[in-house]
């Protein structure tokens, strides 16, 4: 099955909506995953709805496929702009590629990249502890190695 295709179909079916495709996959065994978002929520009935919109423009006698329309789950990674711009102002999780792990809140995002603040233990000269000190930085895409909206159970 044409992932691409899906994709398509899925993009024309949300055009004037809030709602976005996230990630279209598909295994080789046809299985395929449509995940969507939006910029204030995504119901059950939409994620049906658009299922078997895609339904229509397939033929399943001719090509046997499984479909799964599924909303971006909460705590799943952050894959576009968008979705970052829907979460500014809550606390995110960010992961950068040296390894270096941020827990913070979102104050912008763009094209280049993120804002991130939070509080960070720094080294004041003339003291011996450290102490915390509030941190506003900017991290480009690049640097991300994986970012999600970050939730406190306690």
């Amino acid at each position: 099955m044409d992932v691409a295709k899906v994709r398509e179909i899925a993009e024309e079916q949300l055009a004037g909506t809030d709602m976005f495709v996230v990630e279209c996959s598909a295994t080789p065994s046809n299985e395929i995953t449509l995940i969507i978002d939006s910029d204030t929520r995504v119901t059950i009935d939409a994620c049906a709805s658009l299922s078997r919109a895609i339904d229509t423009h397939f033929d399943r006698d001719e090509e046997d496929y499984s479909l799964t329309v599924a909303s971006a789950g909460i705590g799943e990674p952050l894959r576009l702009l968008r979705q970052y711009r829907k979460i500014v102002g809550s606390a995110i999780e960010v992961l950068l590629t040296d390894g270096i792990k941020i827990l913070g809140t979102l104050d912008a995002a763009d094209e280049q990249g993120i804002t991130i603040s939070y509080d960070e233990k720094v080294a004041i000269e003339g003291k011996k502890r450290k102490e915390l000190q509030h941190t506003v930085r900017t991290y480009p895409f690049e640097q991300i190695k994986s970012a999600k909206e970050y939730l406190d159970y306690k």
